[in-house]
């Protein structure tokens, strides 16, 4: 069975959403709930606050994608700058597509991750 993106913000226009889409598409991934970016704006406070309960950022930006564990001792936790320079885009909101899945938020697109934390687990 497929995973699910619990939650997804995303804007129709976008080719990186685009790309993400037909991914999802591909591997049979179900949204839950899905935030248009065109109607529905996520600054700055409100970015910050989607990483309450979550323990792994990921993000994809052009080739590059960096994992940030956020809630392990082992690693220091990134100041709110830090995390903004994730999770904000040019526009001053947040980076679309952005999904959720479980207790993991993915900020961009790469194939790959998307592969990796959706794909069907053989029974």
């Amino acid at each position: 069975m497929p995973k699910r993106i619990d939650w997804l913000y995303h804007r129709n226009s976008c080719v990186t959403c685009q790309r993400a889409e037909a991914c999802r598409t591909k591997l049979g991934a179900t949204v839950v709930e899905q935030v248009d970016a065109r109607k529905v704006r996520y600054g700055p406070a409100a970015a910050l606050a989607l990483l309450d309960g979550i323990d792994t950022l990921i993000v994809a930006r052009g080739k590059t994608v960096v994992t940030n564990r956020l809630n392990s001792e082992l690693h220091e936790r990134l100041d709110d700058a830090e995390l903004l320079a994730r999770l904000i885009g040019p526009t001053g909101n947040l980076r679309a597509p952005t999904a959720r899945v479980g207790r993991t938020l993915i900020v961009g697109f790469s194939a790959e991750v998307y592969e990796h934390l959706l794909r069907a687990r053989k029974a």
